[in-house]
This record gives C-alpha cells, structure tokens and sequence, in this order.
C-alpha cells in the first residue's frame, strides 16, 4: 500500500464515521501522513473509534504512518 492508497483508506473511513467531516491532507514523507479533521463535536469520537485500529494496522503492516487529528469544526479559532 502506498501512502496515497492510506491517505484514500482514511479519508474514507472518516468520511463514513462523519458525511460532514472537512478532512485536509498533508504528506510528511513517503510513509507519513497527517490529516486534519474537522467535524461536529458529536461526530469526533466515531472518527477516532473509526481510524484508530486501521492506523495501527497500516504501522505494523505496512509501515505507513497515518496520523488522524480530530478538531471540532465550530469550536471558535485559539488566539495566540
């Protein structure tokens, strides 16, 4: 599997757990991806329950870093 098919793997399971999710893809390497997902704060568990075993699966099998980070979409912006 390349990272790209992971990336698409997630992506869909994501999208499954939560229609709304906005997910944004950023490729660290050949076999590192972060996504950044944005969902409603009912929807953030079923996401991290729903990508949590296959990221471990795609590390051990294939030795594809995928990193889902779960954001809630209406939480107001941190200022800094």
């Amino acid at each position: 599997m390349s990272i790209d098919d992971a990336i698409q793997k997630m992506t869909d399971l994501i999208k499954a757990a939560s229609a709304s999710a906005e997910v944004k893809s950023a490729k660290m390497s050949d076999e590192e991806a972060r996504l950044s997902v944005y969902a409603p704060a009912g929807d953030m568990q079923q996401i991290k329950d729903a990508t949590f075993q296959p990221a471990i699966d795609m590390l051990n099998s294939d030795g594809l870093d995928v990193q889902v980070f779960v954001y809630d979409k209406d939480a107001p912006p941190l200022k800094g």
